[in-house]
This record gives C-alpha cells, sequence and structure tokens, in this order.
C-alpha cells in the first residue's frame, strides 16, 4: 500500500516537472508539486502514531488500582535486603570502562576491512600491517588489564 502510494507521488513529481517544461498549467496535470509530499506526510504521520498509540493503549488498558507489592521497589520476586540506593564497588565501573574501551576500540575493524579489500596490493600490505600493530596494542592492554585484575569480580 505504501509503495503504491509513493510510486503515484513519483509519477505525480515526474507528471509535474513534464508540466512545468511545456509550460502547461500545473492544475491541468493529476499531480502538483505538493503531492510529492504525500510520502513524508504520511512517513511523518506513521513516526508520530506508532510510539505514541501504545503509551495511549496501555494507559487506558492497564489497571489503575496500586496494591502494596506495586509500591515496592523491586517487582522480581525477591524481597529486597538493603536499600536502594547502596553504591557500587569500583571494580564494576572499571570492568564497565574496559568494555567500552575495547568495544569502541574493535569498531575501526570495519573501515579497516572495507579498505583492505581493494585493488592496491602495496596499500593493502600496509594496511594487514597496520592493523597487526593495532590489533597488538589491544592484545597488550587487554593483558595488562588482565594482570592487575581489573577483570575480577571479587
Amino acid at each position: 500500500m505504501l509503495s503504491l502510494i509513493l510510486l503515484q507521488a513519483a509519477n505525480a513529481a515526474a507528471d509535474a516537472t513534464t508540466a512545468a517544461a511545456t509550460n502547461t498549467p500545473a492544475t491541468a496535470q493529476v499531480g502538483s508539486p505538493v503531492t510529492a509530499y504525500w510520502p513524508v506526510m504520511i512517513f511523518f504521520a506513521f513516526a508520530v502514531v506508532f510510539p505514541v498509540l501504545p503509551i495511549v493503549l496501555g494507559r487506558l488498558l492497564r489497571p489503575s488500582i496500586w496494591q502494596k507489592d506495586k509500591m515496592r521497589p523491586y517487582e522480581c520476586g525477591i524481597d529486597p535486603t538493603t536499600e536502594a540506593h547502596d553504591r557500587f564497588t569500583v571494580r564494576y565501573y572499571i570492568v564497565a570502562m574496559l568494555f567500552l574501551i575495547f568495544d569502541v576500540e574493535t569498531i575501526f575493524l570495519l573501515p579497516w576491512a572495507i579498505i583492505f579489500m581493494g585493488d592496491d596490493f602495496s596499500f593493502t600490505k600496509f594496511a594487514l600491517v597496520e592493523m597487526l600493530v593495532f590489533i597488538g596494542i589491544l592484545v597488550l592492554g587487554y593483558y595488562y588489564a588482565w594482570r592487575k585484575g581489573a577483570l575480577e569480580w571479587a
């Protein structure tokens, strides 16, 4: 359905440009330049309705009676033993930062792999050596973090 509307809008836009080229009035054509915006308007309507509709339906369909269990800080079935605002150990943040660092560093492998598939052999040889150095530095950093105990939870 949407593809049909997009096809009609594209045809209407093409008709409008041919009408402008032949100096015939645009009102004589089926489509005008405004009809070229119909797909954008339909997409905008879907973009607004798609996230708003579940929220509104959820608000209308959910029970509005608050029970004692609903007001508890956790609903996982386990009774809370401490307050909700406890501090985490620093190790948790260190592991999270190490994950982010190594994860972001591996993002650089994708552009390298695309460039490496090129036809220029001299450049691909340089790229291969460059990436081996890069991976070597990553392995050394991982080994250093492992030896320092940054990856231990206890």
